[in-house]
Formats: C-alpha cells, structure tokens, sequence
C-alpha cells in the first residue's frame, strides 16, 4: 500500500510539472500579411507553498495569444518577452508580458 501511495504522489508531481513548448516563429514572406500595429498581452503564473503550479504551464502561451488577439490578428513579428515576480508568504507569482508587432495573413 505504501509502495503505490508514493508511486502516486511521483506522478502527480510529475505530471504538475509537464508543460507544453512555445514556439515563436517568424518565417513568414513580406507581403503576405497586413501590420495591424503593436499588441501586448500579460498573463499571470503562481507557485503555490513553492511547489504547486497554478497557471504557470501555460503562462507564455497565453501572454503570447493574448497579444496577438488584442488586434485582432494571427501572428507576433518581433516579439519582446518580460517577467516580473512578486513574493507573498505563501506563494511566489510570475507576470509574462508579451510585446509586439502584430500581423493578419493574407489569404
């Protein structure tokens, strides 16, 4: 009983701390998009007592698509990635900002 009760407690912690890639990329043709001017997103990540993610996985992903959503458009060309952290008793928190310039592909 002991030997699965840990077992357990290794995959959630595993499995908490798996998150997925963000890929940036910026090979698109000139010409085949419209600017539609300068987007910003923010999102917030927490580590809960230091060890339990709270948004954390997907904290650049969402910061990312929130700026790209702020005109409306598809893409970021030229994106600038800022983090600020903030401490409280029991948790540490983790701002992304996401800067840039962003595009709508043309069909």
């Amino acid at each position: 009983m002991k030997k699965i009760l840990m077992l357990l407690i290794v995959l959630s912690l595993t499995y908490g701390c798996a998150s997925t890639p963000l890929q940036l990329t910026n090979n698109v043709e000139k010409g085949s998009y419209d600017i539609l001017g300068e987007g910003e997103g923010s999102a917030t990540g927490i580590m809960l007592f230091d060890i339990i993610p709270i948004g954390q996985n997907t904290r650049f992903k969402d910061a990312y698509q929130r700026a790209v959503k702020s005109k409306g458009g598809d893409a970021l060309l030229n994106p600038v990635i800022t983090e600020n952290w903030f401490w409280a008793y029991i948790l540490n928190g983790y701002k992304t900002t996401v800067k840039g310039t962003v595009i709508k592909y043309r069909n």
